[in-house]
């Protein structure tokens, strides 16, 4: 391999000639060998898309040459289209503030955009603090880049799925609200419902979901950048922050504001820890709704069997015909996966000691782990299971008819212990409530018809 010879305030250090970094992101590279989890791509272009809004707004200002700012937008716009992504090999698991992988962008951003100005002639050149970097801080450009990646996949990944996934729910609602079955508490036996009735409940569970996600990016949108190295602002124009919102909010078509304490935007990740809420929220609700597809179709002769879902591949490598509830497997392990990651970001958002927080990357890998992982698992779980769920009308009615917990419908009439008598009798001696109530000497037959209406019950008056 050849190198290069790059300089930083500790010296020479050598950098593969084929690589754009410099000497900060190569010493990083040889400081941090711990584990295999890079930078999130996702952080790295909502970097590039704050360093070009900071270059355009240090441009007007006054503060920046327009070619130079022209030559850090060419390599942003570069970086954002996803065409140097090998030139940014950092882990996660390096300073806690993120600053390495701040300057590896500012790296990278003054080579591309050095070998641009050398292209059009132009005797300018950047440097990756004095002009990339400008007006700026690590503290607060990567708080800042973690918003601008949590809203755009909050916003154009997440809820696009899960609403993807509530249209189907809304669909199986409707055209099964009139198949009454019965229902389930504590796994035994309860009162009828429609199996539209059931299914409201998990499109209601995403409906909620949905809205308690909206709300939780209001608070990301606030940026810390401007805020600079403790929240004071310290080299940067008192106008920077409000014009790199704006350029930011120009480039995403998303509505950012500046934070109006950037001594909180430093040291606190609350509202990172308040989104990510939502996301486990959100997985909570798939697990109950992947479980209680599973159980809904358990069998298909030895269960519960009162859905049928896709046969999507073989399901055991001993079992011949065996086929398994495999879609809502893996919702219901990228579910625990999200808990465990709200867990991380909820003690990581803990350690902001004093002027700011140094466990950024860790909070941003989990989150948009998370992020990536609902999206996909919704996607795949509506398209190869929720879409194809369908009744098995044989097994509704049996259970139907097979349950004592219809005998509530005679509460009214003949009172909770003479109830709980006709089922106790009817379960012992396997007899129906009818008969049952008939031989008990409780109702007669046309009143025990009269008062159990299962589709009645389902409609209380």
């Amino acid at each position: 391999m050849e190198y290069r010879i790059e300089k930083d305030t500790l010296g020479e250090i050598h950098v593969p000639k084929e690589k754009y970094w410099g000497a900060q992101t190569q010493r990083s590279k040889q400081n941090f060998p711990i584990g295999k989890e890079t930078m999130p791509l996702e952080i790295i272009k909502a970097f590039a898309i704050l360093k070009k809004s900071a270059a355009l707004a240090n441009k007007e200002l006054g503060l920046m040459e327009p070619k130079k700012a022209e030559a850090i937008e060419v390599a942003a716009d570069q970086i954002v289209r996803g065409e140097l992504t090998e030139h940014f090999p950092l882990v996660v698991w390096q300073t806690g503030s993120g600053t390495q992988s701040n300057m590896n962008v500012n790296e990278v951003i003054a080579h591309v955009g050095n070998k641009w100005l050398k292209e059009q002639g132009s005797e300018w050149t950047l440097h990756p603090n004095d002009e990339v970097n400008k007006s700026q801080s690590s503290n607060d450009t990567y708080p800042t880049a973690m918003h601008i990646a949590f809203v755009l996949k909050l916003e154009d990944k997440v809820l696009p799925a899960l609403r993807t996934l509530k249209d189907t729910l809304k669909v199986k609602m409707d055209n099964y609200q009139d198949i009454v079955k019965i229902g389930r508490t504590h796994l035994q036996d309860a009162t009828p419902l429609t199996l539209g009735q059931e299914i409201s409940g998990w499109h209601r569970m995403l409906e909620k979901s949905e809205m308690m996600i909206e709300q939780s990016t209001t608070y990301l949108k606030e940026l810390a950048i401007g805020g600079t190295a403790v929240g004071t602002g310290l080299n940067a124009h008192p106008e920077f922050s409000e014009r790199v919102c704006k350029q930011i909010n120009a480039a995403t078509g998303k509505n950012f504001i500046s934070a109006p304490n950037k001594f909180h935007a430093l040291t606190s990740h609350d509202e990172s820890v308040y989104a990510h809420g939502a996301l486990k929220a959100l997985a909570a609700d798939l697990m109950k709704i992947a479980n209680d597809v599973r159980w809904l179709a358990s069998g298909p002769r030895c269960g519960i069997g009162e859905i049928n879902i896709p046969a999507n591949e073989p399901g055991s490598s001993i079992m011949p015909g065996k086929v398994n509830p495999t879609q809502s497997e893996a919702v219901t392990m990228v579910a625990t996966q999200v808990m465990g990651n709200d867990a991380t970001i909820g003690i990581a958002a803990s350690q902001g000691n004093f002027e700011l927080n140094v466990f950024k990357p860790v909070i941003a890998y989990n989150f948009l782990q998370s992020c990536e992982l609902l999206a996909d698992s919704i996607l795949s779980f509506d398209d190869r299971c929720a879409k194809g769920i369908e009744p098995n009308l044989e097994n509704i009615d049996k259970n139907l008819k097979d349950s004592l917990m219809l005998v509530t419908a005679l509460n009214p009439h003949i009172g909770y212990e003479n109830a709980a008598k006709i089922a106790k009798a009817a379960f012992e001696n396997n007899a129906t409530l009818k008969d049952t109530a008939v031989k008990l000497g409780l109702l007669t037959e046309e009143q025990f018809e009269q008062y159990v209406n299962p589709k009645e019950m389902t409609y209380p008056k």
